[in-house]
């Protein structure tokens, strides 16, 4: 009994003394909720996440950052955020041990869940994904019955697609009829409230961002329906399928999106192609027979796997089409020969042999087109880190400079444009900007181009391409329009976000197709972006090229394709600036 007393007593002593102690060596109770230095760690992230959107970042560092690098960056602070509050939580909430395991199990089910029901089928030009649940198929494995393939390689209801008669306003290849995306033959009317586009016939079409190239009435394009790569030409009238070639192939990667990616080109009624994986082919358009068919890679002796992860988002190239060749790029590694690249390979047009290779650049996503500079006619194409000119006849190296870029990574896609005689106007995204090139000498072999000036602030396209008029530049720098002027670089205006998307000049007007499938018409002027009209043309994400083919503009995407018929003006043609073009 005594001694209980005694452990009693001590008890009572150790709790007053301990109430007597200092506050400061008391264990205090812990908080419920985020203190203030957490709310203020959090309140600086989401600060600096507004900062980088905003374009704060490019004063810290000191050079222009892609958008998709933004929201790279953007992405990791809300998830440092996310992450700080979840440590937190864990380790100095005051809340009972039980709940604490329960919400971090909580956190974790749902996104393995997630992992687990949701995939990425594609991103925007700026890295934003779509999602979709892992067991719905791709749209291109969803068309409906009458997209069926039946009829390979004739027309598809039995009956020939009509001779093929060109005309002077078909759009027969990547880029129009100069392949600079120029159209000076027609005059279209700007005020598309009085007279609005006309919507002539929507359909369903295949994965792929090929644009459309017509032949009269025809209009050809490179589609994705399931695990076939296929060429499928329509009626420009109606959008009935008139005849399709398929082969064997599917490209699809999480950034570049599934399916083909160049554009037909349409020679003396043949319809020449070059697919995402390779395939080169010729075919008749009247009755949609494959008169020749070669795989690139295979013809070349080029690793096939090794150039898949070299040119990471696909073969983007289109045909150039002379009067005896069928040029495109090449590619590389090749299994022989040390492993090294050719730039561009020549096919024959009567019967696809090998005339020629040339140049040892890896490819980027370019197309050669045939040019005159210096009083020397050559191939001009933007390989991975150059821009380069080769001898139509041979293959010869002709004119060469540096121009930064990897396949696999800040990639070339935008065409390099001639100015004058002498000049190469230049652009691309990634924080590269545009640059003006120069003839150094004439007599030089190859032509050595010297840097007129380079600016890494202005026209930084990623996907799309600039069109020139009256001594200026236009195109979608980092999605939004911008004009420069192009004897020094100086930037006039730079105004309206239409993402990555596409640029046409007709005549003094530009349709620009935007990302989000809205094609708006702005007037190519230097002063000021003056929008003349707005067509919801198409939903969903659109990279595709637009066409037109006279008054009828044709666009697609990787879902839906669409003709309108675009008012004409009843003024007469205004002479344009060729001596820019």
């Amino acid at each position: 009994m005594r001694r209980r007393t005694n452990q009693s007593q001590r008890v009572q002593q150790q709790s007053a003394l301990r109430s007597t102690l200092p506050v400061a060596t008391q264990r205090p109770a812990r908080p419920l909720w985020p203190p203030r230095r957490v709310g203020i760690s959090l309140c600086s992230l989401a600060a600096a996440a507004l900062m980088v959107q905003a374009g704060f970042l490019e004063w810290v560092v000191g050079t222009i950052v892609d958008q998709a690098v933004c929201n790279i960056i953007t992405l990791i602070l809300c998830f440092s955020g996310l992450l700080s509050l979840v440590l937190w939580f864990v380790r100095e909430s005051g809340h009972a041990k039980h709940f604490k395991w329960l919400v971090v199990s909580g956190i974790i089910a749902t996104a393995l869940l997630a992992v687990a029901v949701l995939r990425i089928e594609r991103v925007s030009g700026d890295l934003v994904p779509e999602f979709y649940f892992r067991w719905n198929p791709s749209r291109d494995r969803l068309l409906p019955p009458e997209q069926s393939l039946a009829g390979k390689g004739a027309a598809a209801s039995g009956s020939a697609a009509g001779l093929w008669q060109g005309t002077a306003q078909d759009f027969p290849k990547f880029l129009g009829p100069l392949g600079t995306g120029v159209i000076d033959s027609i005059a279209l009317d700007p005020d598309w409230i009085a007279s609005p586009p006309q919507l002539i016939w929507r359909r369903q079409i295949g994965a792929g961002w090929s644009a459309m190239s017509t032949c009269g009435d025809h209009a050809v394009t490179l589609e994705q329906r399931g695990d076939e790569e296929i060429v499928a030409c329509y009626s420009v009238l109606t959008g009935a399928q008139e005849w399709s070639v398929p082969v064997s192939a599917r490209h699809a990667t999480v950034l570049g999106g599934i399916g083909p990616r160049s554009t037909p080109t349409i020679c003396d009624g043949i319809v020449y192609t070059a697919g995402a994986t390779g395939w080169l082919h010729a075919i008749d358009g009247t009755t949609g027979h494959v008169r020749w068919r070669k795989n690139i890679l295979v013809d070349l002796g080029i690793d096939a796997e090794a150039h898949a992860a070299a040119v990471s988002w696909g073969r983007a190239g289109s045909p150039l089409v002379t009067a005896e060749l069928v040029i495109v790029p090449a590619g590389g590694p090749l299994l022989a020969d040390g492993g090294g690249n050719l730039s561009l390979v020549a096919f024959e047009r009567d019967g696809g042999a090998v005339r020629w290779t040339a140049g040892s650049q890896q490819i980027s996503y370019c197309t050669p087109i045939l040019v005159t500079l210096a009083g020397r006619e050559m191939v001009m194409v933007v390989n991975e880190s150059q821009i380069a000119g080769y001898d139509p006849a041979d293959g010869r190296t002709l004119m060469e400079a540096a121009w930064p870029g990897h396949s696999n990574s800040d990639a070339s896609c935008t065409q390099a444009v001639v100015v004058g005689q002498r000049q190469v106007f230049v652009s691309k995204g990634y924080g590269i900007g545009s640059a003006l090139f120069e003839i150094e000498n004439s007599a030089a072999d190859p032509l050595l181009l010297r840097q007129v000036w380079h600016n890494a602030s202005n026209l930084k396209t990623k996907f799309s391409n600039v069109v020139l008029y009256q001594e200026h530049a236009y195109g979608l720098s980092d999605g939004i329009l911008e004009c420069v002027r192009i004897v020094d670089g100086k930037r006039q205006w730079k105004s309206g976000r239409y993402g990555q998307g596409q640029v046409l000049r007709v005549g003094s007007l530009l349709l620009v197709q935007a990302e989000s499938g809205e094609v708006v018409l702005v007037d190519a002027a230097p002063e000021q972006q003056r929008v003349r009209g707005r067509l919801e043309a198409l939903p969903g994400q659109t990279w595709n090229n637009p066409c037109l083919s006279g008054n009828r503009l044709l666009v697609r995407n990787a879902q839906e394709a669409a003709c309108y018929r675009l008012p004409l003006s009843a003024a007469p043609l205004v002479a344009t600036d060729v001596a820019a073009q």
